[in-house]
């Protein structure tokens, strides 16, 4: 298994194959076929390569016309392909009988100059090809090379091979592939060597990141399946009860309300009485956006004849959350939904209470009927920076591979700035400074089931709900998979977000305290 190879051993239902664990992730997302275990012989070869073909002479240009052998995504064979045909070249045998007559010869010169011009021409291409192939190769090595000094304190080194991979990266093709990301991640080596943790960290707006997060929602499936996933779980959560509760841990434009809205509108019986409370950060030109969004979703309520609530709750961070704010009666059917935030609690200050603790704990405190939790299915947590930056390299080569199957869509650009900014926080920050702390599934199921909580099924309504929106895509590729209750959202054999469904479980002393109750009366 390669150094970006990734994989569960547990058991899993889903509607698509995974590759052979024995090619490197990370350049099969770029289109190349090549085993982990040779890539060193493959680096080798291609610069062997190299040589020849620029020592090759005209007569070999033959092999530019054979059309058997070339298979470039198949690169170690085709590298060994090149250098049979280059260095064992097969002329065609002489045989004076069939030499051509004087009358046919000026027709037979002008076919042969168009040949050897094609040949050239192919030669040319296949030249560039193996030269943004190697680039490619030794771009990922180069990386991994420089996160290794960075973490060791090297950094006069990192700085000259960060010019180095500048350089190398004008041979590749930066708009797609292993260019584009080599890219992102050689900026944020960049930033983090030469700007202040401070200033990369803390310069994004809140209305900025509205925009990107709305264009990352339009360009790609994760989102549009988290709220999905999540909207299916609350529903049935809610069946039977009169009064209900949603409270978004991030509302941003409030895009994933409008279908909940639609879909209790038609619940048999009528709708139930609807409150959400959204929390989201001050806005920076001091209009109260939270209000604003909920004007616009009481007014798709009021056309469907749902009887709503809003209220908003400013906070620029969670924690900062305290639940008299949420004015939640005993009445209601509580919902708590957290797309991909619960990450931004696990930094741990030393001179204060962990800030996930503390709001784990008020959850349970206001007993919900279920809480939704949707996250990143990565592990950029690990405080060792060689080992984060591996991480990081293949699951957002993954997220970007998966984007280019998109399509050209307008939304497609600022979508890949979201994913870069991500990127920048991961790599670039530390401390309180570093929120995008992903964890992957198997580690919130341990740490939720220590804070009281147990899993919900998320059911097969939701499983079938999230494989008909990838139908909307017209890329083949994204695949979903049922895990032990919980639903993840993946390109090819890598997942990449992960759902999950929770419950409070009661504490002890509580149930004793009930049952005593009962039996006083």
């Amino acid at each position: 298994m390669g150094p970006f190879d990734g994989g569960s051993s547990s058991s899993s239902s889903g509607s698509c194959a995974g590759k052979s664990p024995e090619i490197d992730g990370l350049l099969a997302g770029a289109g190349y076929k090549v085993r982990s275990s040779e890539l060193s012989q493959v680096a080798q070869r291609l610069e062997r390569l190299e040589n020849v073909m620029v020592n090759a002479s005209n007569e070999i240009s033959q092999v530019a016309s054979d059309v058997v052998h070339y298979n470039p995504s198949d690169l170690a064979n085709w590298v060994d392909s090149m250098l049979a045909e280059l260095t064992h070249p097969q002329y065609p045998p002489s045989d004076l009988q069939n030499f051509p007559h004087h009358d046919s010869w000026t027709d037979q010169i002008g076919n042969q100059q168009n040949q050897n011009l094609n040949h050239n021409q192919q030669l040319t291409m296949v030249s560039t090809m193996m030269d943004e192939e190697d680039s490619g190769i030794r771009l990922v090595h180069m990386l991994m090379s420089c996160a290794e000094l960075m973490q060791r304190g090297d950094f006069s080194l990192v700085a000259s091979m960060i010019q180095e991979m500048q350089v190398l990266l004008i041979r590749v093709n930066t708009r797609c592939g292993i260019g584009k990301v080599a890219g992102y991640f050689i900026d944020a080596l960049s930033r983090r060597l030469f700007s202040p943790s401070s200033a990369v960290c803390g310069s994004d707006s809140a209305l900025e990141n509205e925009i990107l997060y709305h264009n990352f929602y339009e360009a790609c499936p994760y989102l549009k399946f988290a709220h999905f996933t999540a909207n299916q779980a609350i529903l049935e959560a809610f069946n039977g009860y009169d009064f209900v509760h949603v409270i978004d841990f991030n509302l941003m434009h409030g895009l994933q309300w409008p279908a909940l809205i639609q879909a209790l509108a038609l619940r048999p019986g009528g709708p139930p009485l609807l409150r959400l409370t959204g929390i989201g950060p001050p806005s920076p030109d001091g209009r109260d956006t939270l209000r604003e969004i909920g004007l616009r979703l009481a007014e798709l309520a009021r056309s469907v004849n749902v009887r709503f609530v809003f209220r908003g709750v400013v906070a620029s961070r969670l924690e900062d959350v305290k639940p008299w704010m949420l004015q939640v009666h005993s009445k209601e059917a509580v919902a708590i939904n957290s797309i991909m935030q619960l990450h931004k609690l696990l930094y741990m200050d030393p001179g204060r209470a962990s800030a996930m603790d503390t709001v784990l704990s008020w959850i349970r405190s206001l007993n919900p009927r279920i809480i939704t939790v949707v996250e990143q299915e990565a592990d950029h947590n690990q405080p060792e920076f060689l080992d984060r930056f591996t991480e990081a390299l293949y699951y957002y080569s993954t997220m970007f591979d998966s984007l280019e199957a998109c399509g050209l869509q307008p939304e497609k650009s600022l979508a890949e700035i979201y994913i870069q900014r991500e990127i920048c926080n991961v790599l670039c920050c530390e401390g309180s400074s570093r929120v995008e702390r992903h964890e992957p599934l198997i580690k919130w199921r341990t740490r939720l089931s220590e804070s009281g909580f147990k899993p919900v099924h998320l059911g097969s309504n939701a499983f079938k709900q999230a494989s008909m929106l990838l139908t909307l895509f017209s890329a083949e590729g994204y695949c979903v998979e049922e895990k032990e209750g919980c639903l993840t959202l993946g390109w090819h054999s890598r997942p990449l977000i992960a759902a999950s469904a929770w419950q409070a479980v009661p504490d002890e002393p509580t149930r004793k305290r009930d049952r005593e109750g009962d039996l006083s009366i």
